[in-house]
């Protein structure tokens, strides 16, 4: 059992599951008068929206691991699960009983939502998930592309099932924030954030290819540090993060405006300080040691950003 959870990181899905509440109890403030208290992360078809989307997650994990065997005893001998302690065929297993329960919740969703979102979304992820750890991870820039795009698809997905139960309502004043006439505002906040968490784990996959060249040499694939060097590599994380610094200027605004309140940029002061500390790390010389810290800086960048709305929650409940 704990070789297993080794090996669908608890940890990421954990962080999966968090984002996706905190967005969720955001918007269900948000349209409080609308709902009759209604709280739409308490119901069911929320929990299996989770619950299928971290399956999904879990099976690229393993899928991930599978196809990356041989890389993982150069890059990670410590970390090679399959083969070591998970037979190769038992891994095939637990990624399709995931996925196929994953399914099985989008299909409901779809039939009991009408709408054809959920099939769509979970069935691209699926078999996005399962070409790129055949193919397209060893892809100069498309791997990198793929995995950041199905982590911004998280938030997006809670945007999309808030969406469907509130169609045609106009806000009046979508707070923190007093935007008028959003009906569409459970997608546009679900795009904001997944276009966060895309820019941070393109950032992210890049400094995780720098620290797996020796592997990723042996699969003979063509990652941005193997094709332009690991100091071009550099260049090019530095420039997203500060991408990502700039994309926290609008919420630094409505602080200004008096939009939102202190406690509700807690978390976005916390990622601006692992961000900068990521920045520093990577101006460093170039090792190993290195690279793994900032990419450690990368990740709570990465969860203090997409945990932003449950602050935001706290501060509508004051």
């Amino acid at each position: 059992m704990i070789h297993f959870l080794r090996l669908i990181r608890p940890i990421n899905l954990l962080i999966i599951a968090v984002t996706m509440y905190s967005v969720g109890g955001y918007l269900d403030i948000v349209y409080a008068e609308f709902n009759d208290g209604i709280m739409l992360i308490r119901s069911f078809n929320f929990f299996l929206l989770v619950i299928s989307t971290v399956f999904i997650a879990a099976a690229g994990n393993i899928i991930n691991d599978y196809f990356d065997v041989r890389a993982d005893r150069i890059n990670r001998p410590e970390r090679t699960i399959i083969i070591t302690h998970i037979k190769r065929r038992w891994a095939i297993v637990f990624h399709w009983v995931l996925n196929f329960i994953a399914f099985a919740i989008a299909i409901h969703l779809g039939l009991v939502l009408e709408t054809f979102w959920y099939v769509f979304i979970h069935l691209l992820s699926i078999n996005l998930l399962w070409f790129y750890s055949m193919q397209l991870k060893r892809t100069l820039v498309v791997g990198n592309v793929v995995i950041a795009l199905l982590t911004a698809l998280v938030p997006v997905l809670v945007g999309i099932y808030y969406q469907d139960f509130y169609r045609g309502v106009t806000l009046e004043t979508a707070h923190p924030f007093h935007l008028n006439s959003y009906q569409f505002f459970p997608i546009y906040l679900g795009i904001g954030l997944g276009l966060f968490a895309f820019v941070l784990n393109l950032t992210r996959e890049i400094v995780k290819d720098m620290e797996d060249v020796k592997g990723d040499l042996v699969l003979k694939a063509r990652t941005i540090p193997i094709v332009y060097g690991l100091e071009k590599s550099r260049s090019i994380a530095v420039f997203f993060v500060f991408v990502t610094m700039a994309l926290s200027i609008p919420i630094f605004w409505f602080w200004q405006t008096g939009a939102i309140d202190g406690i509700a940029l807690v978390p976005l002061f916390l990622s601006a300080l692992s961000a900068i500390f990521s920045l520093v790390i990577l101006l460093l010389p170039i090792n190993d040691r290195n690279l793994k810290t900032a990419d450690l800086g990368l990740k709570l960048t990465i969860v203090f950003g997409m945990t932003l709305p449950l602050f935001w929650v706290f501060q509508l409940m004051q």
